[in-house]
């Protein structure tokens, strides 16, 4: 037994000897104790954690070469690898974790909404449930700061650019006809449903470099990953009908929608100027295809749409009207994979396909007109750290534009392009510290049609002021080809050019946000010609110029009051451009130099109701007037306009919605027409132009038919 004793002892004694003390103290980057601090080796259970000095201490037997663990939350996980003996009388420091919600954000000149964001501006729901929106995107983003108000054309006008420098993005890849055609002086709607998207990011300016072919602004819309549940939508409208399908399987789901609009309803109770022989009719349809793998997602996108009216407008120039008929076919494809290939690379591609026909028929003038667009895309992400993330990738545009034009003094003529862009990016995302971050990148271009390659470089920087402010920079240079109206005519011409150097200052507090953002554009190479409008017989050159430069504000609070959602926005607008047919440099028609807009809903608990609020202010766009000198000498007065909505819960899965754009019925006035001879006294006579659908009532009843009876229709609105 004694034997036996002190072999034990010996073996204990042999153990304890063999036993090495780690010890240290964990600091954070400005050299203060952090307590608490998990410490181990990786793989055993040996360990400690620091205390109130940030100091630790334990005791191993392990032996030779082991990975040291310090982790503690907010701070970026620490390994050490080597030999145990000399893991004694450590410093170690740990990095502030930049992917926390705390953290810097790269924000100069971007609106993001969606669950991925960490700052929402606007919500993807707002789209619908926003007054004046009326169910399109647009319409809602026409609410934020750095928009024009132009609203008898219904696209996005961004800080001084015209509606063509705005390019819209689904899933990544590029729309190429994003708007449903329409008549003059009435406004037009995207053809989406918002329903299919569940991520909105609106960039005004100093976007990223894997984007271009865009002077202004990129919108990208994501639609959603993966449906919440099964379910089948109808809407019943005063002007049209919808119908919604949703099904889900173990590792793929399928969403559809069809809608069909019918204006004559509202034509006859809003009578207009115009003697409508066919009302605006079209019919539409939506698919949306997911697959998961077991490393990626893939999307299978569809969109298809039959659009036609037939109408002669007033005209002061025709005594017996302007006669116009239009017939549109759209169709647009977009398959996208977006995967991860290890631990720290993935990968994204897609294509996307358009298809649009228009045949239009203006007084006797025959007009049709095919598009053929392609856009394919590859990219891959490679993250090297937290702190460091690599993106690089390549894409391709084709596009075929093929018009065909007649009239009763002109033989059938034809005209039209082939373009082909081939683009490449590489950019990187680099935090510094949870305070500081910025994104470099650069991109190139080579156009086939001016056998021209550009080189873009961008950059943004922030840096966090305190908890809930920050503030960022942003520089870019963008390019962008003429658009079809002047490229059908003449290709000898080079890419216009704009430059954006953007500053930001952000607040986002608990369900507040503050935004305030000043910004500077440059603009050359745009495209002049010597006529009314791009003719074939037109003189053409890149000789115009310009600049556009104000100052946004946008204030959302949803907490301050109970029930209450409400943004307020601002905009000054100082900009002139040399362009087109322009005499001079001057104010653009389409262009605010102040925008102001409210938005609010409150939801009544007894009325089982949201009732919301949109009211927008313009100051005057300037027009035109022959009878006193100048170019663009004159200015029209501000546009008002307030509309309500009220959605009425009537079950968690029956709603009643109504809205009234313009319930005050304001006389707009978006310009004037002039006639093209003086009368007798030597005056141009003129004629207002007032938005056709200025003033629109809509009233629709949503029904959900799911399994999950709890469903809150509201949801969905």
């Amino acid at each position: 037994m004694k034997t036996l004793t002190f072999i034990l002892l010996a073996l204990l004694s042999i153990q304890i000897s063999a036993q090495t003390t780690i010890n240290g103290t964990v600091l954070n980057s400005k050299n203060e104790p952090i307590e608490g601090a998990n410490i181990y080796l990786q793989g055993t259970y040996d360990g400690s954690t620091s205390g109130a000095g940030g100091t630790f201490s334990f005791k191993t037997s392990e032996t030779g070469t082991q990975n040291l663990v310090v982790s503690f939350l907010s701070y970026e996980t620490y390994t050490m690898m080597g030999d145990i003996s000399f893991m004694q009388d450590l410093t170690i420091k740990l990095l502030d974790d930049v992917n926390t919600l705390d953290a810097v954000v790269l924000s100069a000149g971007t609106f993001a909404a969606g669950d991925n964001s960490k700052v929402n501006v606007l919500k993807p729901l707002d789209v619908v449930t926003t007054a004046s929106a009326l169910g399109d995107f647009v319409g809602a983003l026409q609410t934020l700061p750095g928009t024009t108000t132009v609203a008898e054309d219904g696209r996005l006008f961004v800080r001084g650019g015209d509606a063509n420098e705005t390019q819209i993005f689904i899933d990544g890849i590029r729309v190429f006809t994003p708007y449903s055609p329409t008549t003059n002086n009435a406004p037009t709607r995207g053809r989406y449903s918002p329903f299919l998207f569940d991520g909105i990011t609106f960039s005004t300016g100093g976007y990223s470099a894997e984007y271009g072919q865009a002077l202004s602004s990129v919108l990208l819309l994501n639609t959603v990953d993966e449906p919440d549940q099964e379910k089948t939508d109808i809407g019943i409208m005063s002007v049209g009908a919808t119908l919604g399908n949703t099904q889900k399987w173990e590792k793929s789901s399928v969403s559809v929608n069809a809608s069909y609009i019918n204006l004559a309803p509202y034509n006859a109770i809003f009578k207009n100027r115009n003697d409508w022989i066919k009302p605006f009719e079209t019919v539409s349809g939506e698919a949306v295809f997911r697959r998961k793998t077991n490393a990626g997602l893939f999307k299978l996108y569809s969109a298809f749409d039959a659009t036609g009216f037939e109408l002669t407008q007033e005209d002061i120039n025709e005594p017996e009207g302007a006669y116009i008929k239009l017939r549109n076919n759209n169709v647009y494809v977009n398959g996208s994979y977006d995967g991860v290939l290890s631990p720290t690379w993935s990968i994204f591609g897609g294509m996307s396909f358009t298809h649009a026909k228009n045949n239009l028929n203006v007084i006797e003038s025959q007009i049709n007109d095919t598009e053929n667009s392609l856009h394919a895309k590859l990219k891959f992400k490679n993250r090297i750290s937290n702190r460091l993330k690599l993106y690089f990738g390549t894409e391709y545009f084709a596009t075929n534009f093929d018009e065909r034009y007649q009239d009763e003094t002109i033989e059938a003529n034809n005209y039209g392009y082939n373009n082909n862009i081939a683009a490449t990016y590489a950019e990187a995302d680099i935090f510094l510290s949870k305070k500081l971050a910025f994104k470099t990148g650069l991109r190139g271009e080579y156009s086939t049609i001016f056998k021209d390659f550009k080189i873009a470089p961008r950059l943004s920087l922030a840096y966090k002021t305190s908890g809930k402010s920050q503030l960022s920079l942003a520089y870019g240079e963008f390019y962008q080809n003429p658009s079809s109206e002047v490229l059908k005519f003449n290709q000898d011409l080079n890419s216009e050019q704009t430059s954006h150097y953007i500053f930001n200052y952000q607040y986002n507090a608990d369900r507040k946000l503050f935004r305030a953002e000043a910004y500077y554009k440059t603009y050359s190479n745009l495209v002049k010609y010597d006529s009314d409008f791009a003719n074939f017989d037109s003189n053409y050159s890149n000789s115009g110029s310009g600049f556009a430069r104000g100052v946004d504000f946008f204030w959302r609070d949803s907490k301050s009051l109970k029930n209450f959602d409400y943004w307020l926005s601002y905009s000054f607008l100082d900009t002139k451009r040399d362009y087109k047919n322009y005499l001079t440099k001057a104010q653009p028609d389409f262009a605010n130099t102040h925008n102001l807009s409210i938005v609010g809903k409150y939801w009544v608990d007894k009325w089982r109701s949201q009732l919301g609020f949109s009211f927008a202010h313009a100051s005057g766009r300037t027009y035109t007037n022959p009878n006193n000198p100048g170019f663009l000498n004159v200015k029209t007065k501000a546009f008002n306009s307030l509309s309500v909505n009220w959605a009425y819960l009537i079950s968690p899965q029956k709603i009643l919605y109504a809205s009234v754009n313009n319930v005050l019925g304001f006389k707009n006035v978006n310009g004037y027409q002039y006639a093209n001879t003086p009368d007798v006294n030597g005056n141009y006579n003129r004629r207002a132009l007032q938005p056709a659908t200025d003033q629109f009532f809509f009233v629709g009843f949503f029904w959900t038919i799911s399994e999950d009876k709890k469903s809150n229709q509201l949801d969905n609105l």
